[in-house]
C-alpha cells in the first residue's frame, strides 16, 4: 500500500528505473502516462534515469522571447519551464513523477531547492563541490552550470525534472544560450577537469536520495 499523507524520511518509497538511451519524444509520452497513474495512485513515486540522443528542449521563456539554437541542433516544444535546455550523450537525465505532498514541499521553489541540494549532496560524495548561483536555478561547479532543473505539475505531481552534464561532446552544450544564459555559460564536468563515469555519479545520487528528497529506493519495484 502506498503511503500517502506526509511521512518521515524513508517512509516514501520510489520505483527507480534506469532506461539507458531513450528517444526524448518517447520519453515525453512516458512521462505523461505514469503522471496520470501516479495522480491515481496506481504506482508508486517513479524516478526515470536515461540518456538522450541530442537534441535542445525549447520552453516557454525561449519561443516567448524568439530564442532558437544553432541551425544544426534538434529542437522539440516542451510545457516545462524555461528556455533551451541541451540534452544528449554524457548527460545524466533524471525525470521524477512524484507526488510532492511531504513536509517542506509547500511550493515549486521549495521542490527545486529540494532537487538542488540532492545534486549538491551527490556531487559532494563523487568529490566535487556543488553550488546554486544567483545567475540560475540549477547546479554550478566552478562558476559553470552543470545541471538544468525544470518541471511541469499537475494536481502537485511532477514530470521532466532535472540533468546533470558528466562528459558531453565540446562544444555542443557551450554553444548553447541556454535559459537566458550567455553562450559558454553552462558545460559539463569533464569540460571543467573532473574525470567522472555515468555509473559513479548514478551511485551517489542513489546513496543520498534518502536524505536529500525524503524517499527511498524500493529494492523490489526498481528496475535497475
Amino acid at each position: 500500500m502506498l503511503r500517502l499523507g506526509p511521512t518521515m524520511s524513508g517512509d516514501r518509497q520510489v520505483d527507480v528505473r534506469l532506461m539507458g538511451l531513450v528517444d526524448y519524444t518517447e520519453a515525453l509520452e512516458l512521462m505523461k502516462e505514469l503522471q496520470k497513474q501516479r495522480i491515481d495512485d496506481k504506482i508508486f513515486d517513479t524516478l526515470l534515469i536515461m540518456e538522450h540522443p541530442e537534441i535542445v528542449t525549447v520552453g516557454p521563456r525561449a519561443r516567448n522571447d524568439g530564442i532558437l539554437p544553432p541551425e544544426d541542433y534538434l529542437t522539440h516544444p516542451v510545457d516545462r519551464g524555461g528556455g533551451l535546455t541541451w540534452h544528449g550523450p554524457g548527460q545524466l537525465v533524471a525525470y521524477p513523477i512524484f507526488k510532492w505532498d511531504l513536509e517542506g514541499e509547500v511550493s515549486v521553489a521549495a521542490i527545486i531547492s529540494i532537487l538542488e541540494e540532492w545534486i549538491i549532496k551527490a556531487l559532494a560524495v563523487c568529490g566535487i563541490k556543488g553550488v546554486r548561483d544567483e545567475r540560475m536555478q540549477g547546479v554550478w561547479v566552478d562558476d559553470k552550470k552543470i545541471s538544468s532543473i525544470g518541471l511541469s505539475f499537475l494536481r502537485w505531481t511532477s514530470r521532466h525534472g532535472f540533468t546533470i552534464n558528466y562528459n558531453t561532446p565540446k562544444g555542443r552544450v557551450e554553444m548553447l544560450a541556454g535559459c537566458g544564459l550567455d553562450n559558454d555559460t553552462t558545460t559539463s564536468l569533464a569540460q571543467l577537469g573532473y574525470d567522472i563515469e555515468r555509473d559513479q555519479l548514478l551511485t551517489a545520487l542513489l546513496q543520498t536520495m534518502d536524505e536529500s528528497i525524503l524517499r527511498s529506493q524500493n529494492k523490489e519495484k526498481s528496475s535497475l
